[in-house]
């Protein structure tokens, strides 16, 4: 009983900061903005990403896979609702349009704003980069991250084509779809989260501490996701009372307001056991 009591206690010891990191209030004013400027971005990024599918590619395995991911992040109801009205909105516009993918650029480029700053912070870098250097990251990140989403959904949409010659029932086909998404999401979102830590600070990093930071944040992030179709049914319920027509907003901003926590606290963890790389003191979050 001791000795549990002893690992408790320096497992304790081990998640203490990045405890305190979450609860503080700079790190919410940080999540918080990423959260907002997800929401603005996150429906054009599907419009793009479908209408690429749909109509460039015609590759209907493809934004078949599409659906299974929002529907794997957003279980329920938000999830049939974001994809009915995805269609809606395709099947309505038509081709792809210039103004969707001028407003994701000029909206996507607003979550890597509050992240650079909180990543800075982590790492002790003074100086952040100008608003024009920012936007020129964040557009070699956009296009960086978006291909990784596309190739991810290529992989998914392929082995869904093979899985439909193979078995002729469609409830193993939707399965394997699944799985197929899940094997592909984790490696993509731990190569999505390299990139961030790894480029968007205005200095230099360990690539090696922040890619075991990837994989950590990553594996996080998955294991947060089951834990939301667990508590999803209890907690729409709640949403729904309190926010009325808009719970998918909301759900959107939550979502990612806890995900922006953790990919942040990923970083102040990275940062806490390799010593500052810029120059001066780092400074950190007042918990």
């Amino acid at each position: 009983m001791e000795l549990n009591f002893e690992r408790f206690e320096r497992g304790y010891r081990a998640i203490r900061p990045a405890l305190r990191y979450c609860l503080a209030l700079e790190a919410h004013v940080y999540a918080f903005s990423v959260a907002a400027n997800v929401l603005l971005s996150f429906f054009p990024f599907l419009i793009v990403l479908v209408s690429l599918c749909r109509h460039v590619l015609h590759w209907s395995s493809a934004e078949q896979a599409i659906y299974v991911a929002l529907r794997d992040y957003f279980p329920g109801d938000t999830g049939e609702f974001l994809v009915r009205n995805l269609r809606a909105t395709v099947d309505r516009r038509g081709l792809l349009q210039g103004v969707s993918v001028r407003l994701l650029l000029l909206t996507a480029n607003g979550v890597f704003e509050p992240l650079e700053v909180a990543l800075n912070r982590a790492w002790g870098i003074a100086t952040n980069r100008s608003f024009l250097k920012n936007q020129l990251i964040s557009f070699g990140l956009i296009f960086a991250c978006g291909g990784l989403a596309v190739i991810s959904t290529a992989f998914t949409a392929a082995n869904r084509d093979w899985a439909a010659r193979v078995f002729p029932n469609l409830k193993v086909v939707s399965l394997l779809t699944v799985l197929f998404f899940k094997a592909a999401a984790i490696p993509t979102s731990i190569l999505v989260l390299f990139l961030v830590y790894w480029l968007l600070p205005n200095g230099p990093v360990p690539r090696g501490l922040v890619f075991r930071a990837a994989i950590t944040v990553g594996l996080i992030l998955e294991t947060l996701k089951y834990l939301n179709l667990l508590l999803w049914p209890w907690l729409r319920q709640k949403l729904v009372l309190e926010y009325g027509p808009f719970v998918n907003s909301v759900t959107i901003v939550l979502v990612s307001f806890l995900a922006a926590l953790v990919v942040m606290a990923g970083a102040d963890w990275a940062a806490r056991v390799h010593q500052p790389l810029a120059s001066g003191p780092r400074a950190e979050c007042a918990g």
